[in-house]
């Protein structure tokens, strides 16, 4: 099943890629990296218990310009990125505490529609993701003395969706040579949990919530 949606991430990228070169000005290839912070959205059964989480990204990118000043374009990208939340919460009148991060470890592949204006640009369109882990990263107390060791394990994923349709758009600048910032929320139409998990009921119905910053660069095209 994993291969499979690798696969099919490949091939939504290489579709965009065949079916645009023919009309394409210029294709251009490049890298891009940064930061993450992320949450839960959605239906949380106890909302104020998550926090925001800081985690990176990265991969690789391609720009596909269908117009000689590269005003319109389209950006397929293959990413790393981790998602997830922070929490701090606890029990017994505050006597038993909980602190820790759950860490979301995605392939990202988003298909962007691009429009450059002078430099300064729009982006949006549609993202496939694949979950490839969770970690869970753990620390208990009781009373302010720790009682168990920080704990740090993978989910079992059986019952949770790894495949993620969403959406992503941002803004950003890119210079003549290829530099470019941006800033980029990624949103989620699909439910973390399928029917059935056994897991963390609060995140039953959650959905991934990222806001991106990122710095890349593309190569000029011959």
């Amino acid at each position: 099943m994993k291969n499979t949606s690798l696969l099919v991430a490949a091939a939504l990228v290489a579709g965009a890629l065949a079916s645009s070169s023919a009309q394409a000005q210029s294709i251009r290839l490049g890298f891009k990296g940064g930061a993450n912070y992320s949450n839960l959205s959605g239906d949380l059964v106890d909302e104020n218990r998550f926090q925001n989480k800081w985690g990176g990204h990265g991969g690789v990118m391609a720009n596909i310009s269908f117009t000689d000043d590269g005003f319109f374009s389209v950006q397929p990208e293959v990413l790393y990125s981790q998602k997830g939340f922070k929490f701090d919460e606890s029990e017994l009148f505050g006597l038993v505490k909980y602190q820790g991060t759950r860490t979301y470890n995605y392939i990202d592949v988003p298909v962007l529609l691009k429009i450059n204006a002078d430099g300064f640009f729009f982006e949006a369109g549609p993202q496939y993701s694949y979950l490839l882990k969770v970690k869970d990263d753990t620390k208990r107390s009781f009373n302010g003395g720790t009682t168990y060791a920080e704990y740090s394990g993978t989910e079992d994923l059986d019952k949770v969706n790894r495949n993620e349709i969403g959406y992503a758009a941002g803004l950003g600048y890119q210079s003549t040579a290829g530099f470019l910032i941006g800033v980029r929320y990624n949103g989620s139409l699909t439910d973390f949990a399928k029917d059935g998990y056994t897991g963390d009921a609060d995140v039953r119905n959650a959905r991934n919530s990222v806001f991106q910053a990122s710095v890349g660069y593309l190569i000029p095209s011959k």
